[in-house]
């Protein structure tokens, strides 16, 4: 009887899971914004719908990503705004056939210093060692079009310092071993990293006149706003620069499983957002805003955003 009951247990545990659609979520290398927000997403989508199980994978990026879903060794990606615009408007390489699931969080992007350095402005950074986060962060893309649209150049006029993870940034610049961290967004735990440390940090933003220039010669970048108390002692609201990032899908996903993913996202938009601040972005009305044009939509996010009246 009780070998019975035991395989009438394997027997359900096997159904379950093979009742459950696997998403494999690509996210970037540990200690940066995309690990801790690829979780709460995942924990999110599992605990919405239970025939869902998101399970996130470690990448080296943004820049990595993108080719890992056009070849099908993942579903879903987090992918940084710079780098979907790159990819699907075809910069560089021919457009990418990948579409928009929804819309991650805002990005505007600045440095970061020790509240003790001499450095109050991007122009003071230049010749200095500044680490621009992870070879494969879409982040450093950003730093790229941020710092051409006021003249300067990552490579020629910085100390450039490419990290193999990103968290090892804050160290850098809390150790002196580097002048800047640039990174972006809220809640960016390099950033938080640094301003809870002894001393303190400062932000280094553009300037108003930099953010017209850039904006001018960069119009897919927008003006955002880092909210005041964002970070510990950061006591007035930041303007800078950015964009939006996205979660992307592989080519062939099929639209039933985009559906439920972009549903159990609505349903749990509280959840995501109790879990992690800068996920409070991530909601179908923002998706909507923030997508470059809807057609770059998944059907499958397409037919739900219908079904609810966030488009016609």
């Amino acid at each position: 009887m009780l070998a019975g009951i035991a395989l009438a247990m394997i027997t359900s545990a096997t159904t379950f899971a093979r009742d459950k659609d696997t998403v494999i979520l690509g996210t970037a290398t540990p200690g940066g914004g995309f690990p801790v927000y690829g979780d709460a997403f995942a924990q999110t989508i599992n605990e919405t719908d239970p025939s869902l199980h998101v399970q996130p994978r470690n990448t080296k990026g943004s820049t990595e990503n993108v080719p890992l879903l056009e070849a099908g060794q993942l579903d879903i990606a987090l992918v940084q705004g710079e780098v979907v615009h790159e990819a699907l408007s075809g910069i560089g390489r021919s457009p990418a056939n990948l579409k928009i699931i929804v819309a991650m969080y805002s990005t505007p992007g600045m440095f970061v210093v020790r509240a003790d350095s001499p450095y109050r402005s991007i122009r003071d950074l230049v010749g200095r060692p500044v680490a621009f986060g992870a070879r494969g962060s879409g982040l450093v893309i950003l730093a790229r079009y941020v710092l051409d649209g006021i003249g300067l150049n990552q490579d020629r006029d910085f100390q450039a310092i490419y990290l193999d993870r990103a968290g090892d940034g804050p160290a850098m610049v809390t150790e002196g071993r580097a002048a800047a961290l640039w990174g972006g967004g809220l809640g960016w735990p390099g950033f938080d990293t640094v301003a809870k440390a002894p001393g303190g940090a400062r932000f280094i933003p553009p300037n108003s006149d930099e953010i017209d220039r850039i904006l001018a010669k960069h119009a897919f970048l927008r003006q955002l706003t880092i909210p005041a108390g964002s970070y510990p002692g950061q006591g007035s609201p930041i303007p800078s620069v950015g964009s939006w990032s996205f979660v992307l899908a592989r080519p062939t996903l099929s639209d039933d499983v985009a559906y439920r993913l972009v549903r159990a996202l609505h349903r749990g938009e509280a959840m995501i957002g109790s879990r992690l601040p800068q996920a409070q972005e991530t909601t179908m009305a923002n998706t909507v805003a923030a997508a470059p044009f809807l057609d770059l939509l998944h059907p499958g996010a397409l037919r739900y955003l219908r079904e609810i009246g966030l488009i016609r």
